[in-house]
């Protein structure tokens, strides 16, 4: 069954070759270079990704690439919304690595039956190690903590700590859009070693609860640009299903 999950994978991903990138790329290119920059050269994020890229492996899915993605993602982010909220440049570049930082850890409890929970608690203690103030500290647990859609949310102590949070929120559900049919999805059915059936018979069901997330985002530029994701990623998703249908029916 692994040979077919690679066969379709290369599938999906030739599908997503034919889509343009996200206009979120493109509109915010300047931010993202920003975001880009500052992870590679920040050395607390630096060792970070050093630290936990042993716990991110066959992570269900959400391995360390996912995590670098989402982290990006959700720099760009606070590089867009920071200044609307007024940051001053010390206080954007502190953000900055708090929502990277944030982006980098928010799976490392994937495994854990509430891994936002879980994963809240152990980067608290992890985090002691590092130079954030407490208040940083709890703003990255805080994002962790409320990062899964459709599960109720806490609001933070501070505006800072909920743009924080929206931040993560939204730079993870960009990865439900082409994302989810170029690598998560294949990761996490070969993972659990799931039959063709099973995983064909989850599929409308899995469609429908994608298409929700488009409604979910939660800072204006998420809001504005993240239902693209979405709906890229379901026209992926239907175009896959077809193909699945009219050349795997017999492992079905």
């Amino acid at each position: 069954m692994g040979d077919v999950y690679r066969h379709l994978q290369k599938r999906a991903c030739h599908i997503a070759s034919e889509y343009p990138i996200p206009d979120f790329y493109r509109v915010f290119s300047k931010q993202r270079s920003l975001s880009i920059t500052a992870f590679a050269a920040d050395p607390v994020i630096r060792e970070i990704r050093t630290l936990i890229t042993c716990e991110l492996e066959d992570n269900f899915g959400h391995s360390l690439s996912h995590a670098v993605k989402v982290s990006l993602d959700a720099g760009t982010l606070m590089m867009i919304e920071g200044p609307k909220a007024g940051y001053g440049p010390s206080m954007l570049r502190r953000r900055l690595r708090v929502a990277q930082c944030a982006g980098l850890l928010h799976d490392i409890c994937r495994k854990e039956k509430d891994h936002a929970a879980a994963g809240a608690e152990v980067s608290g203690r992890f985090l002691r190690s590092y130079p954030f103030s407490n208040e940083e500290r709890e703003d990255i647990c805080h994002a962790i903590r409320n990062h899964e859609a459709f599960k109720p949310t806490t609001p933070a102590s501070t505006p800072e700590g909920d743009l924080v949070a929206a931040c993560l929120y939204d730079a993870d559900k960009f990865r439900w859009g082409p994302d989810n049919f170029t690598t998560t999805v294949w990761d996490m059915v070969t993972a659990s070693d799931m039959p063709m059936a099973r995983f064909m018979e989850g599929y409308p069901r899995a469609m429908a609860f994608l298409s929700e997330i488009r409604h979910t985002f939660r800072t204006p530029t998420g809001k504005q640009y993240g239902p693209q994701f979405i709906d890229i990623g379901m026209d992926i998703g239907r175009r896959l299903f077809q193909i699945v249908r009219t050349e795997y029916a017999q492992c079905l």
